[in-house]
């Protein structure tokens, strides 16, 4: 079965590469040249308040949560199931770089910091103050 797979693979490489017609893809460099110098400068209006041109709204704002609105719990559920991703920080509204680093180093240095966030959460339910946590830029929560 190995070597079927294996020769399949190989029939379905020649075939990709001998159906490239490399021709094709020539860049005539003086073509493109004349394309710029024939280009005519647009200004374009600069749009505030998100509106479009006929006044009407493009885009709804996404409202910011208040302290006072994150709920410990929600963070503690969030911490346990998706916690190596980082999306209870997100919750808790930490920088963007936060949660990458989350990703980055494979669910917070191999799920220790999620694991620590989790208990601290976990105090935190307890005690129903987490404030100390809301929008806290540090990698290490605690």
């Amino acid at each position: 079965m190995k070597k079927l797979l294996l020769v399949f693979g190989l029939l379905l490489m020649i075939s990709a590469t001998s159906m490239a017609n490399v021709s094709q893809y020539r860049i005539n460099d003086d073509q493109i040249e004349s394309l710029f110098a024939s280009a005519q400068k647009v200004d374009v209006p600069v749009l505030t308040d998100f509106q479009d041109l006929a006044g009407m709204p493009t885009a709804v704002p996404v409202p910011v949560m208040k302290k006072s609105d994150k709920n410990a719990a929600v963070a503690f559920i969030l911490a346990f199931f998706v916690g190596g991703l980082g999306i209870h920080r997100i919750y808790l509204g930490t920088a963007t770089m936060t949660w990458v680093g989350y990703i980055l180093t494979c669910g917070g240095i191999f799920g220790i910091v999620p694991f620590v966030d989790w208990i601290v959460l976990l105090v935190g339910l307890v005690e129903d103050d987490i404030s100390k946590y809301i929008d806290n830029p540090k990698f290490f929560m605690w």
